[in-house]
Formats: C-alpha cells, sequence, structure tokens
C-alpha cells in the first residue's frame, strides 16, 4: 500500500527518517505500522544512536532500565533487564533484540550522513542528500537525530602537536582502548565524566581530572535485579507504563513527594533527604516538589549533597573543588554515580580546577594549564556535546523560500510544540527544542512524539492533503510559552546546555519544555482535537 502511493505522488518513500537511534527506531515502527513507506538514513555503522558512540568505560543509563524501554510493539514481556540502570553493552543488546523482532533492520541504510535537506515547492516534498552522494524524495521528512548526538571538543592549542592518544567519550573505539599503566588526562566532570573516571582509574598508573565546573551527583545504587524484581515488574507493566506516561517526568520509578522542603522541620527533612540518598538515585530530585522552584528549597537539597561530598572525600581541600556551588541543584541534568567522589581517595588520582587556571596548550607529552604541566600518555574528553540544536544544525535544511533553518534560527530555535517549524513544511522533529526531552524520560517523549506525529500523517492521507506546516504565530506563541514555563523555575540559574551555554557563541535561549510531559502531552493533545489548530493544512 506504502509503495503504490509513493510511486503515485512521484517520491521514493512517504517518509524519510534521520537518526536509527531511539527516536528513529520508534517513528519507523509506528509509521510502516500503518502502512506508510519509510527509510531511514543513520550516519554511524550501527543501529542505536547515542548508545552506538558512547562505548566509553562506564557508560550507563541514568534511568530505571524498565522504564527506558519501550512500551510498544508487543515485545516488552520478552526482555529481561539484568540491572537496575543498565550498561550500555546491555543497552545496545537490547536495541538489536528489538530491531530483530519487529524486523526493522530492512528499512534502515547504515553509514549514511546526511549532508542536505530541500523543500521542493511544486511537489510538496523533500529532497535528501546523502554524503556518499545518494538522493532521496520523500512526502515527509523526520528529524530524529537525537538532542546528544552532535560530539564538543575543546579548543586547546597545540592539540595537533600531543604524540599521545586522544579519545572522546562519544566516539569511543569499537575495539575498546587499553588504559592500563597509562597517565592518563579526563577533560570534563558532566554525566559521561563522572561514570567513566572511577571506572578506568583502578588501572590507571596516573588520572589527572581537569574540572570546570563541579557537578551535584547522588549514588545511582545499581544492583543486579533479582528473578522476585523482575518477575513483578512484568507483572505491574500496564500499569507502570500508564503511570509513565501520565507523570511530569516520565519516571515510574519514583514517585514525586508533592511536600514543600520548607513545611517541615530541619530534623525531619535531613531524615528525609537520608532516606531518598539510600534508594532513589536519578529520582532525588523528587524528594520535595519545590527545589527546581524555589531558591530556599533547592539551598537545603544543595547543602546536603554538598555535605554527603565532605563525607565521601577524604582531603578537604579537595572535596571543597568537588562541591558545586555556582548554581542550584538541577538547574543541569542531575548526575547518578558509583563512587565518583571515593574515586578522588585513590592516590593515583588528582584533581585540578581549570576554572581557576584554564587550559594552555599542549606539547608532544603534556598538557598545560596557566599554572602548571602535566606529563599524560591519553587525554580523554567527557566534553559533551552541541546540545539539541547541533545534530539538526549540522546538514544543511532549506526550507520556503530557500531560507536555511540555520538562518531561521539565528537567534535560538523556534517550533511549534517542540515538533513543527513555521517556513519547514512536512518536516518534524522528535524530542527536539521545545519539548520536554531531555527534562525527563526521553523514552516517554518519544513514544508521545512517535503517536502524535503518525496521527497528523494519516489525517493528512485521510483527507488527501500533502502539505502542512505550522503558522508563525503558533510558532511564536509556543516559543512565548516555552519561555514562560522556565521562568517560573531554577533552570534560568544556570549556565548549561539547556539554555545553549555549552557552545561559544551559541544563542542563550533556553530549549527544552520545562511544564513536565504531563503538561506537555494534554498541550499537544488539545491541539490535535481542535483539528491540529495552529497548523496550515491543505
Amino acid at each position: 500500500m506504502g509503495e503504490s502511493r509513493s510511486a503515485e505522488h512521484g517520491v521514493d518513500f512517504d517518509v524519510v527518517v534521520v537518526g536509527a537511534g531511539f527516536g528513529g527506531m520508534a517513528m519507523l515502527y509506528e509509521l510502516r505500522r500503518r502502512g506508510f513507506s519509510v527509510h531511514v538514513l543513520e550516519a554511524g555503522a550501527g543501529i542505536g544512536g547515542t548508545w552506538f558512540w558512547n562505548r566509553y568505560p562506564g557508560a550507563r543509563c541514568d534511568v530505571d532500565s524498565t522504564d527506558y524501554s519501550f512500551s510498544f510493539g508487543g515485545i516488552q514481556d520478552e526482555w529481561q533487564w539484568s540491572e537496575r540502570y543498565a550498561t550500555q553493552p546491555e543497552i545496545l543488546r537490547y536495541i538489536d533484540f528489538v530491531v530483530d523482532k519487529l524486523d526493522l533492520a530492512k528499512d534502515i541504510e547504515l553509514n549514511a550522513r546526511v549532508d542536505s535537506a530541500e523543500w521542493q515547492e511544486a511537489t510538496d516534498s523533500w529532497t535528501v542528500q546523502v554524503a556518499d552522494g545518494a538522493r532521496y524524495e520523500a512526502r515527509y521528512l523526520v528529524m530524529a537525530t537525537g538532542c546528544l548526538s552532535r560530539i564538543k571538543r575543546p579548543d586547546i592549542d597545540g592539540v595537533e602537536e600531543f604524540a599521545g592518544e586522544i579519545l572522546h567519550t562519544a566516539d569511543w573505539p569499537l575495539e575498546g582502548v587499553d588504559l592500563t599503566g597509562k597517565r592518563v588526562g579526563v577533560i570534563g566532570t558532566g554525566s559521561s565524566g563522572i561514570q567513566l573516571i572511577p571506572t578506568i582509574a583502578p588501572a590507571c598508573e596516573s588520572l589527572t581530572v581537569f574540572q570546570r565546573t563541579a557537578a551535584f551527583s547522588v549514588p545511582a545504587h545499581h544492583r543486579i535485579l533479582t528473578e522476585e524484581e523482575r518477575a513483578a515488574i512484568r507483572a505491574e507493566y500496564p500499569a507502570r507504563r500508564e503511570l509513565a506516561r501520565r507523570s511530569p517526568t516520565g519516571l515510574a520509578a519514583v514517585p514525586a513527594n508533592k511536600q514543600s522542603a520548607l513545611e517541615v522541620s530541619d530534623t525531619e527533612r535531613r531524615a528525609h533527604y537520608e532516606d531518598w540518598w539510600d534508594w532513589s538515585g536519578f529520582g532525588f530530585l523528587l524528594s520535595y516538589r519545590d527545589l527546581l522552584t524555589s531558591q530556599e528549597a533547592n539551598d537545603t537539597a544543595s547543602d546536603f549533597i554538598r555535605s554527603k561530598i565532605a563525607e565521601r572525600v577524604e582531603n578537604p581541600d579537595v572535596a571543597r573543588l568537588l562541591m558545586p556551588r555556582s548554581y542550584p541543584y538541577g538547574a543541569k541534568r542531575p548526575c547518578v554515580d558509583t563512587g565518583y567522589y571515593e574515586t578522588f581517595n585513590r592516590p593515583n588520582v588528582h584533581l585540578v580546577d581549570i576554572s581557576a587556571h584554564p587550559l594552555a596548550k599542549m606539547t608532544p607529552t603534556s598538557i598545560h594549564t596557566t599554572a602548571a604541566e602535566y606529563e599524560i600518555d591519553v587525554l580523554v574528553m567527557a566534553t559533551g556535546f552541541d546540545a539539541m540544536t547541533g545534530s539538526l544544525l549540522r546538514p544543511t535544511i532549506r526550507g520556503t523560500d530557500g531560507v536555511t533553518l540555520a538562518e531561521h534560527w539565528v537567534g535560538g530555535p523556534l517550533t511549534y510544540l517542540g515538533i513543527g517549524i513555521a517556513g519547514f513544511p512536512n518536516m518534524f522533529l522528535v524530542a527536539g527544542p521545545g519539548s520536554p526531552s531531555l527534562l525527563g524520560n526521553v523514552i516517554v517523549s518519544i513514544e508521545q512524539h512517535m503517536e502524535w506525529i503518525a496521527d497528523l500523517l494519516e489525517q493528512q492521507r485521510a483527507d488527501g492533503a500533502t502539505y502542512v506546516v505550522p503558522t508563525p504565530e503558533a510558532e511564536q506563541e509556543w516559543v512565548a510559552h516555552v519561555n514562560d514555563a522556565a521562568a517560573g523555575t531554577l533552570y534560568l540559574a544556570a549556565d548549561s546546555y539547556y539554555l545553549g551555554a555549552e557552545i561559544p557563541g551559541k544563542p542563550r535561549v533556553f530549549m527544552p519544555y520545562a511544564g513536565g510531559l504531563r503538561r506537555y502531552r494534554r498541550e499537544c493533545d488539545e491541539v490535535r482535537e481542535a483539528g491540529y489548530r495552529g497548523f496550515d493544512r491543505h
């Protein structure tokens, strides 16, 4: 059915999807299930998106495995997670399992990096150009390129002269790296660095950690799931899925506390934090309802975490450097760890404060700050990504009148619902700017987008319509709504990738939707029920 329709319209496919991570896999499954012809273009040599590229030692999910998985396709009862927070190899095995069970690979083209996409007004279709010269015509274009996929590398003078090995956590060699007996330097102490550092420290002769900004991290409490726990998960899956879908965060494992941190005594609050510290992991931010809306409430949690760092790190000077003080807890994505702070008690691990003494240059055998020289054999950049917009702006995407997406977004990303963009007909984003995306469990956000976009395309088909695009007015109103939602939080108090602060010169705009997944779902449902209000369709 899809093939004949494509031929009738003079296009190769109904839909081209860019990216074969969780978002692209979900879109492929749902659109194909509804009778659309779909072709997925993936830049990598394997399926999995961020979990294909991020193979560094210690890489794990920071959301409970049970919630970080698909609910569709009738496959959830066939997969057994082994641990609370799955490792990268296990997540990649899960992805292979999904691909096999749902027969996805036949519609995914690997090693196919998209260079450009151009809207064809004469035919209401997209021309998509791949780096190897291949071209595809599609009625619709879905960008499922991921929020964290375009690598950020620090610009260090003389880096090309370094004779040792330079690695990035998001481009780790497939064959792995042996760091035994090596002098290793790590730049970056965000989520990737916090997972990597404790894992590699025992093997290194020396490990020097270059920290610009200290991170808040709470214990992950990884554990092997028992057979009894796995049986209970299978039994409660339907209710658990519905709870995640209707929650503000997409997390079913951690119920939010509706109390204020300021409603209780100091003693009661400390006991409550101690309790949540011992089990909640990523969900510690939900221990009180106002940790992201009240600075006074947040201070109680931030002080508690700093006290725990002091307990875990033996050297008080090192402990002080590891204590974040320049932003509220949770204003950057929270980290979870296994033994991160204790790693700095090892005699072979050294912490360097590059906020006080920035990186200056590299030589063939060392890296220099403005204060000292450090001999290293291997440099690991755990420096993250050009988040949320980087992967969308890497290809040249031209909409109506030849306007590029980079031009449309020169002052920061503009979207309607985080799904569509004015001036870019028949193009949709999965977990893009203006949607909850990275502020919760992104898998639940992906499934919501999968269903909503597929509903719209199905409605287009039923109506015999070939063109759909947000109006500029709807886009402006949604961007204002996203800004209003962020203004009521503490997110704006941190220089985070949510704000574009990780890239010099990037517009400082709060990109995700801070109103919560539950409210966002309601907003999207209302747009659909109103006949796709805010979209020009014909």
